[in-house]
């Protein structure tokens, strides 16, 4: 059973990816000149590519807020089996697709990242019922 210290440091690695999505998320430093004639499969590709970043943007910011808002205070009453695992392995995943921020590894690391916070998501939610019901339908509510 964890105690409110591995939740913290489970949130630190998650607040250290959502840092890094961020930057990887951010327009490069030195522009690329535009092709003369982009191909439109490649322009959906990029907006995919860009709106599935911004989703998981948005939950990583979504979870480290549930985290240490409503879910901290529950854990100082009651302990959950939290491990800083899922979320180690989050950030070193997004620390990847910050160094190849295009082209199939990129994607494929978006993909692996998506899949991960997934887990730690579905894994907290299905940790919840350790709590009582009138506190933890709210965490749960707000992780879905």
């Amino acid at each position: 059973m964890a105690d409110p210290a591995t939740l913290l440091v489970s949130i630190r690695h998650q607040a250290g990816a959502l840092h890094t999505l961020r930057d990887a998320a951010a327009p490069p430093s030195s522009p690329q000149p535009p092709a003369a004639f982009p191909h439109p499969n490649l322009q959906c590709w990029q907006t995919a590519l860009h709106s599935k970043m911004s989703q998981l943007l948005e939950a990583t910011s979504q979870l480290v807020q549930v985290e240490q808002t409503p879910l901290l205070p529950l854990l100082q009453k009651h302990p959950l089996p939290l491990h800083p695992k899922d979320s180690i392995q989050f950030r070193n995943i997004c620390s990847h697709m910050a160094f190849q921020r295009e082209g199939q590894q990129f994607e494929r690391h978006l993909h692996e990242a998506h899949q991960c916070l997934k887990t730690i998501i579905e894994k907290l939610i299905c940790s919840l019922p350790v709590f009582p019901s009138d506190s933890y339908i709210p965490v749960r509510s707000a992780l879905r």
